[in-house]
C-alpha cells in the first residue's frame, strides 16, 4: 500500500513539474515572439489587431484590425485610458491627452463608446502610418529611376546598337 501511495505522489509531482515546464516554455516562446506593444497581436496574414478585457467581466472590447502595430497600440492606449483612468499602463503615455473634462467622462463611458473612440484614434494613426510608408516608398523608387545625364557618352555595354 505504501508503494502505491508513493507512486501516486510521484506521478502528481511529475504532472506538476510538466505543467511548470510548459509554463516556462510558453513564457520563453512569448519572449522570443516579443509583441512590440501591450494589448495587440499579429494575425497570421500580417494584420495587427487590438482588444481589451472589460474590468470585472469576461467580455472583451474589440478595438479593430490595423495595418501597423503602432495604430493598434494607440487604439489600445485610448481604450485602456478610458477604462482605467490616468493610472493605466500605456504604450505611449506621452501621447494621451489629459483634460479635467475627460476625467469626469471616464467613469460614464460604455463599452460601445470606448470602442468608437479607440477605433477612431487607431484609424487616424493607421492612415498616417500608411501614408508615411507609401511616401517613403515613392521617394526610394524615384531615386532608383533617376534621369540619366545627357552630357555623358553612353557606355558600350549599355548601348542599344548591339541589336
Amino acid at each position: 500500500m505504501e508503494g502505491e501511495y508513493c507512486s501516486s505522489t510521484t506521478s502528481t509531482t511529475t504532472t506538476t513539474t510538466t505543467h511548470k515546464e510548459k509554463r516556462k516554455q510558453r513564457a520563453h516562446q512569448d519572449n522570443n515572439n516579443k509583441k512590440p506593444y501591450r494589448g495587440i497581436r499579429m494575425r497570421k496574414w500580417g494584420k495587427w489587431v487590438a482588444e481589451i478585457r472589460e474590468p470585472n467581466k469576461r467580455s472583451r472590447i474589440w478595438l479593430g484590425s490595423y495595418t501597423t502595430p503602432i495604430a493598434a497600440a494607440r487604439a489600445y492606449d485610448t481604450a485602456v485610458f478610458y477604462l482605467r483612468g490616468p493610472t493605466a499602463r500605456l504604450n505611449f503615455p506621452e501621447l494621451v491627452f489629459q483634460d479635467n473634462r475627460e476625467d469626469n467622462m471616464l467613469r460614464d463611458m460604455s463599452a460601445a463608446s470606448i470602442r468608437k473612440k479607440a477605433t477612431e484614434v487607431g484609424a487616424r494613426v493607421d492612415a498616417l502610418q500608411t501614408t508615411l510608408h507609401a511616401t517613403s516608398e515613392i521617394t526610394n523608387s524615384s531615386r532608383a529611376l533617376e534621369k540619366p545625364d545627357l552630357n555623358k557618352y553612353p557606355n558600350p555595354e549599355s548601348s542599344d546598337e548591339d541589336i
